[in-house]
């Protein structure tokens, strides 16, 4: 018992969806096989509102990055060490990704709310490896184990919410900020056709096509949050599916390659996650801005 928990521990890598009343059932019987639920246990209430353990584990691991990240750069040096030397060639790495999409002028606004999307979801990504995620916790009054660590974007909610916020909220605030509501209309409903190289009666015949063409635009931006979202959940609970399964059927030593697949899936997840944002922003917000507008 304690061995195939301590599998379950080391298993349960960066993809760890809590396990909702129904699949802890089927999982506490043996025949049922390995079973990862799309829920997260509610652990305890705060004020009426319900708390989940996978919000537990994503405050106290957003809490220990912010006092790393404060500790590593309290005295930043001339000649950085090796905390400073690593945050500053993080920093450059997202500046390098991001400066051909969202243009030379938008690099410094955006790269801090960029960079910390990168961040978030990575380290969120990767906290399944922390040791008890997802094996330790209490038992209920049907005897059934309560979880008390689950990575944080294993929970449909939190994938929502950063897709929200990244492809919503964020680039909203840019787009109003930095092109304006003049250019953002014109670039979902307006006639992008050049008025001299045609007639006229055939220029005015394509705004309402580019209206119709703006309406599906519309929609698509509308659809952002939803397919951010679900591909960051969708990656991270069928790699928790995937360990689960093998952790039943094969010993540590032959798992060790999916857990080295399953780091790479959650930079990649982050990676990928926060340059969408950045192409959002960069559709609009990078128009005219030089020779990085081509990009």
């Amino acid at each position: 018992m304690i061995s195939k928990r301590l599998t379950t521990l080391l298993s349960f890598f960066f993809f760890g969806s809590a396990l909702s009343a129904h699949a802890v059932e089927a999982a506490e019987h043996h025949e049922a096989g390995p079973v990862v639920s799309q829920k997260a246990y509610i652990l305890f209430e705060l004020w009426g509102l319900p708390v989940t353990n996978a919000m537990c584990m994503g405050w106290l691991i957003t809490l220990l990055l912010l006092l790393v990240v404060r500790l590593s750069v309290r005295n930043p040096q001339l000649i950085p060490g090796k905390a400073q030397m690593l945050l500053e060639a993080l920093i450059d790495f997202i500046r390098n990704l991001i400066e051909p999409i969202v243009g030379e002028r938008m690099v410094k606004p955006t790269l801090p709310f960029l960079l910390g999307l990168f961040v978030f979801v990575l380290i969120h990504n990767w906290s399944g490896l922390i040791p008890g995620v997802g094996a330790f916790g209490f038992y209920n009054e049907e005897g059934h184990l309560i979880y008390w660590m689950r990575p944080m974007n294993s929970d449909m909610n939190t994938t929502l919410a950063l897709g929200l916020i990244g492809a919503t909220v964020g680039w909203l605030y840019y787009v109003l900020r930095y092109a304006g509501i003049k250019a953002l209309l014109f670039d979902i409903f307006g006639n992008k056709a050049d008025a001299s190289d045609m007639p006229k009666f055939l220029y005015f015949g394509l705004i309402p096509v580019f209206l119709a063409v703006g309406v599906i635009e519309l929609f698509s931006i509308l659809l952002r949050n939803v397919s951010l979202s679900v591909r960051l959940y969708g990656n991270i609970y069928g790699g928790e599916t995937l360990i689960t399964t093998l952790n039943q059927k094969f010993p540590i030593g032959l798992q060790l390659p999916f857990y080295g697949l399953e780091t790479l899936i959650g930079f990649v997840q982050a990676l990928v996650f926060t340059l969408l944002c950045a192409v959002y922003i960069g559709l609009i917000c990078n128009h005219g801005d030089g020779e990085a507008a081509h990009h």
